[in-house]
């Protein structure tokens, strides 16, 4: 145990005022290489494509295959933090993560770069695991939504600069840079977090590993993401992505099943109890689909014209996330706390997204109100984590954290995938697929704003970190 041992910050930084704000903008690294990394690495497609000889249904295994790995460790990752230490868990994260991109930047072919993807995922999904855990127990709980909001500005940075960047180091100096670029990041990241990070002060100790617990979810959800990717574009029969998808719900059920009933549980069932967690995870998933739904499905409607439009909807989304505080009134906000907040950005996207329906081939127009959807998003998405977070224990921090990132994860994927099956699927004219598209974006924002307003009335257990 001395290897995951966690060194006590220096006591300069541990009695400085802002020392939590310092752990947050370590976090930060964290956040804003994880939404760079997933927006940066399908521009590499083209250039693999070219370069390797092989057809798009087999480089996309390099996205692919790390978004399998990340849904289906990060829960567990989360767990076991909350038993070893936060800090540990997620320095060793970014070590991971680190050599692993220098590896696939030295990949020598597809195979070897698919394989250091899936090392690449298991690290991030420490460092995701921890991020949020990390955050609300670093500052006071009146900060905490506050400090949510930086984190979520961090990922929204991360998610803009993707694309330009991407297509600019792809252009100029070849794919393998856009792995190169996350390793003096991560090493930053390692010294910022060994001296600015806290301790993990509350911890739930692990007797024993779920092992079949992770394998039935990692099984359940890979399962699931496969069909939806199938039926997306994925290069297997119909017949086979249903049978996926079909298989997704018993191993689901097994899962729950088997953790309702170990003594050891990889996920402890009794932190979805209150409605504040499991509502909102609910909301999460779908509030993460109505965010990346857009960038998967602009860049096909405009072409070429939709790389600055499309930064309207992640700079909408950073300004909101530090700037909410003032979007719902004081009195509001002494009432409901987050939920407030939440409810105002959830009826914003849903307002937003009906008006990119009506229009969706003017530059103009479009740029607009993806400027409004983020600013919504902006809103909801740290106001619903920060109510997430606020009914899960202290102790359980990490497993909450883990739960959160992966109703992202299942959001993001999810959100691609209906929109590239849409624009599949949908027969008619040009303008059919986008609209049936936007429909479908639509509806998950209505679903985020009825959750969001079934939190207004849920009470949530306030945890102190």
């Amino acid at each position: 145990m001395l290897v995951l041992a966690e060194r006590p910050r220096p006591r300069a930084v541990r009695e400085h005022p802002m020392a939590g704000w310092m752990a947050v903008a370590t976090v930060c690294f964290g956040a804003f290489m994880g939404q760079l990394d997933a927006s940066i690495v399908t521009l590499t497609f083209p250039a693999l494509q070219r370069e390797l000889h092989q057809p798009l249904a087999v480089v996309q295994w390099v996205s692919l295959a790390y978004l399998l790995v990340l849904v289906g460790l990060v829960a567990a990752a989360g767990r076991l933090a909350d038993a070893v230490g936060r800090k540990a868990v997620y320095l060793y994260g970014f070590a991971v993560f680190t050599v692993a991109s220098a590896a696939c930047a030295l990949a020598p072919g597809l195979g070897w770069l698919v394989g250091f993807r899936v090392v690449q995922a298991g690290g991030a999904a420490m460092l995701q695991a921890n991020s949020v855990a990390l955050v609300v127990t670093s500052v006071p709980q009146q900060k905490m939504r506050a400090a949510l909001g930086v984190q979520a500005a961090a990922q929204a940075l991360g998610l803009a600069l993707g694309p330009a960047l991407g297509g600019l180091l792809v252009a100029s100096v070849g794919w393998r840079w856009v792995f190169w670029v996350n390793v003096p990041v991560g090493v930053v990241a390692l010294v910022a977090g060994r001296y600015l990070l806290p301790r993990t002060r509350q911890r739930r100790p692990l007797r024993g590993f779920d092992w079949p617990g992770l394998l039935a979810l990692g099984a359940a959800s890979t399962a699931l993401l496969l069909g939806v990717s199938a039926f997306s574009g994925l290069a297997l029969p119909g017949w086979a992505a249903a049978a996926l998808v079909g298989a997704s719900a018993p191993g689901f059920a097994g899962f729950a099943w088997r953790e309702r009933t170990t003594a050891n549980p990889l996920v402890d069932l009794s932190l979805l109890r209150p409605a504040a967690v499991s509502v909102g995870l609910l909301g999460a998933l779908f509030a993460y689909m109505v965010l990346f739904g857009p960038l998967a499905l602009f860049p096909q409607v405009l072409g070429g014209r939709a790389g600055l439009v499309l930064t309207a909807l992640p700079a909408g989304f950073a300004l909101a996330a530090v700037l909410a505080g003032r979007a719902v009134p004081r009195r509001w906000d002494e009432r409901w706390g987050p939920r407030a907040r939440g409810l105002a950005g959830a009826v914003t996207a849903v307002v937003a997204s009906g008006a990119l329906l009506l229009s969706p081939r003017d530059l103009a127009w479009v740029a607009c109100w993806l400027l409004v959807l983020g600013l919504g998003l902006g809103v909801l998405i740290p106001a619903n984590n920060a109510s997430i977070m606020g009914a899960v224990p202290p102790s359980a921090a990490g497993t909450g954290g883990g739960l959160v990132n992966m109703a992202r994860g299942l959001g993001t994927a999810f959100g691609v995938a209906a929109v590239t099956a849409s624009l599949h699927l949908a027969p008619g004219s040009p303008t059919s697929g986008p609209r049936v598209a936007l429909t479908v974006l639509l509806v998950c924002a209505v679903v985020v704003a009825a959750t969001a307003l079934a939190g207004t009335s849920a009470p949530t257990r306030r945890s102190t970190p």
